[in-house]
């Protein structure tokens, strides 16, 4: 029992690890006031950005920047409609969304002609796992082997990064100036236009660093945790994310939190496929594909409580003239 929860648990930290950057990104553009329904295209674009380079130029390194290329592109089109010409912000998620899901199939029938998928990328193409010192060694010592080696050991370091960010975004978010201002845009951007700071500015700066985490995020889907880009390869995250933004009521521990819960939901119902089920039986495969997706919503229907988010959000801020 102890083994098969260290290699649930193993498998949550990887499942989890999108969900995490892009609920990152998506708190650094909502606390600033600007709804992003686009983090599943954003995600879907850098995914695969990151797979098409890695394939071209054969590192994985080169494919993250491509990826992140892509997804500050993506956000700064969100941006410049939701913020230059104070559109509509759901209408605007939903069309990159809808685009990139497009974009990506043709680019890739077009360039790789291989159905809509990359090249299967190996070697340097792809971010490999990370073994800790003396990992193997210790790997039959009873309890604490088995949680190093398997559980902290072996993932790759988009995953390690992940969970950096979820300190750091703290740090920036409620103990740096930038962070003042980015919450102060988000709840009130009349007085923070008044202190003579630039709304829109601060603004495309959230939207910037949402796109960063999100190429990031793709990237991981397509070189890191797969070999390659698949059509619609995202399956849902971005609005999973967006949910455990929601979850976590848009503060980066709790959001690392609903995160991890989403992905040890996930993480069981893969463990679940082909077990017989005391009672039950075998439980048909499509069910247990949807048990993440429908605990989601029980969760955030019944158990979240009020969440109350930025003041601002989704609202387009004008300037006012003297």
């Amino acid at each position: 029992m102890f083994e098969t929860l260290i290699l649930i648990l193993d498998a949550t930290l990887r499942v989890s690890t999108p969900l995490i950057l892009a609920a990152l990104a998506g708190l650094f553009s909502e606390r600033s006031g600007i709804v992003d329904i686009g983090l599943e295209g954003k995600m879907l674009g850098g995914a695969f950005a990151a797979a098409a380079a890695a394939a071209v130029f054969g590192s994985a390194w080169i494919g993250l920047a491509f990826a992140i290329l892509a997804s500050v592109g993506l956000a700064l089109i969100h941006g410049f409609a939701c913020i230059t010409h104070r559109g509509d912000h759901i209408v605007s998620g939903v069309a990159i969304n809808t685009i990139v899901a497009g974009l990506t199939v043709t680019l890739g029938l077009d360039w790789f002609s291989q159905g809509g998928q990359t090249p299967a990328l190996t070697g340097d193409a792809r971010f490999t796992s990370i073994v800790f010192p003396f990992a193997e060694q210790i790997a039959d010592v009873p309890v604490i082997g088995l949680i190093y080696s398997e559980l902290l050991s072996g993932h790759n370091i988009l995953v390690y990064m992940a969970f950096v960010f979820v300190p750091a975004t703290y740090w920036i978010v409620f103990k740096t100036r930038f962070g003042l201002r980015l919450r102060a845009v988000g709840e009130n951007p009349h007085a923070v236009d008044t202190a003579g700071i630039s709304v829109a500015l601060v603004r495309y700066r959230a939207v910037i660093i949402c796109g960063i985490l999100c190429g990031i995020a793709g990237a991981y889907l397509s070189t890191a945790h797969n070999a390659g880009f698949l059509k619609d390869m995202s399956a849902g995250k971005g609005y999973m994310a967006l949910a455990a933004l929601i979850f976590g009521k848009w503060r980066p521990v709790p959001v690392l939190f609903a995160c991890l819960l989403f992905g040890f939901l996930d993480a069981v119902a893969v463990r679940l496929q082909g077990v017989a089920l005391p009672g039950i039986g075998e439980v048909p495969v499509q069910a247990i594909e949807v048990l993440p997706y429908v605990l989601t919503v029980l969760l955030l229907a019944g158990f979240i409580g009020k969440a109350v988010g930025p003041k601002a959000i989704g609202k387009p801020y004008v300037k006012e003239r003297a």
